[in-house]
């Protein structure tokens, strides 16, 4: 028998709404995919540590890694520690270097196991005092430091773009000084990482400038200097002509991995465009694909096989639940991503490292619930009913 409940509304009314109850797509057993594809992936908080959530981050380690091993089982690699994990945002270096160790013993452990786990971390400057950082070789030390830290313990780097270094640098020179010094120190090739200031309003005007085309042209030119040392880069814009301009001018064998929340689903199908492979396809490092990982990977193995009409039958629905969850202000995103993942049972509470989970309102959820359903993401329909209804008590609704 169907479910409906009563959910609030942007008028602030009560309407009912009575769910489709269809479960998320899965892929073929064995599917391999055509696109390298990483889901940046949350952290669990532990609701029990007597700690002050604000101030300490209190991780439940278990259930964090075994939310990897569930994207692993799905074909899907993990960005580990990046912005998904709330990283400067409640998550800070000595944890975040923690979860990167634990999340490659257990890909070591999976991979031992039969399976195929791709893991790259992020590795910033978020470990610096920035009130004390004043030149950009504070900022170059303290990219080393997380490289050495890193790589000490086998792990591929995505470079994340630095507050410290927006904070500090006077001219897209700068820029260029330091991924200099930080590119030809990597030992394997990397993922660079722009994001946009409306991921995080202290990295306006990174690469030197607020004009986009211009922080561009820096970017490029500092992968063209290095292109064996950057396996792709990451732009986070929320701009599908600006990753596209972008894609087609990366040196040849450098990808463009799609940040853009917005638009993946056309961006990874992708336009053929040249004759480099990378000139005409983005491969994804996305955030959303935490929330949406069955039908992404269901998505994904549809367009190897060459069902581009069922990878956009797939993945295109995904897209409103996406930009509500990406809506403005951007960076509050993750509370939505760890809802759906409370919802779809991979967790057994809905809270969340630093308080996140009251960045959003009950009208805010109920969108995203409407949405979840339409886009068939609810993997137990009763279970995510039911906790739906909790939240929504909490919240004075008998629904």
């Amino acid at each position: 028998m169907p479910h409906t409940l009563l959910l609030p509304t942007a008028q602030g009314t009560l309407a009912p709404y009575t769910l489709r109850g269809n479960t998320p797509a899965r892929p073929a057993p064995g599917m391999a995919f055509n696109r390298i594809a990483y889901s940046a992936a949350h952290v669990v908080a532990d609701p029990l540590a007597t700690v002050d959530p604000w101030l300490t981050a209190a991780i439940d380690w278990d259930t964090t890694i075994a939310y990897r091993r569930h994207l692993w089982s799905l074909g899907l690699g993990v960005a580990e520690a990046m912005d998904t994990a709330q990283r400067g945002m409640g998550l800070d270096w000595p944890t975040s270097l923690e979860l990167i160790r634990r999340s490659l013993d257990a890909a070591k452990d999976f991979t031992a196991q039969g399976g195929t786990a791709l893991v790259a971390s992020g590795c910033g400057t978020d470990h610096l005092d920035i009130d004390a950082v004043k030149t950009v070789d504070d900022v170059i030390r303290g990219y080393e430091e997380q490289m050495e830290a890193i790589e000490k313990l086998g792990g591929k780097l995505i470079v994340m773009a630095s507050r410290a270094l927006a904070r500090v640098a006077k001219s897209p020179a700068d820029y260029e000084r330091v991924y200099d010094r930080v590119l030809s120190q990597a030992k394997q090739p990397v993922v660079l990482h722009w994001l946009g200031d409306m991921f995080d309003p202290a990295l306006a005007g990174y690469w030197g400038t607020k004009d986009v085309d211009a922080a561009m042209d820096t970017a490029l030119g500092i992968i063209a200097a290095h292109p064996d040392k950057v396996d792709g880069i990451k732009i986070s814009l929320l701009d599908k002509d600006k990753e596209i301009a972008m894609r087609r001018r990366l040196a040849p064998g450098v990808r463009m991995y799609t940040g853009d929340d917005f638009n993946y689903a056309e961006l990874i199908a992708g336009d053929g465009f040249g004759s480099e492979l990378f000139h005409g396809q983005s491969d994804a490092l996305l955030g959303i694909f935490d929330a949406i990982a069955p039908a992404a990977s269901a998505a994904l193995g549809a367009l190897a096989a060459g069902n581009t009409e069922r990878f956009h039958a797939l993945l295109g629905p995904t897209v409103p639940l996406s930009r509500h969850i990406f809506q403005a202000p951007t960076r509050f995103y993750k509370t939505g991503v760890v809802f759906m993942a409370w919802l779809n049972g991979h967790q057994s509470h809905f809270s969340m490292v630093g308080g996140q989970q009251s960045t959003r309102s009950i009208t805010h959820f109920a969108e995203l619930f409407r949405l979840a359903d339409a886009a068939d993401l609810l993997e137990q329909p009763d279970l995510a009913t039911r906790r739906m209804k909790t939240l929504l008590a909490l919240h004075g609704i008998d629904a």
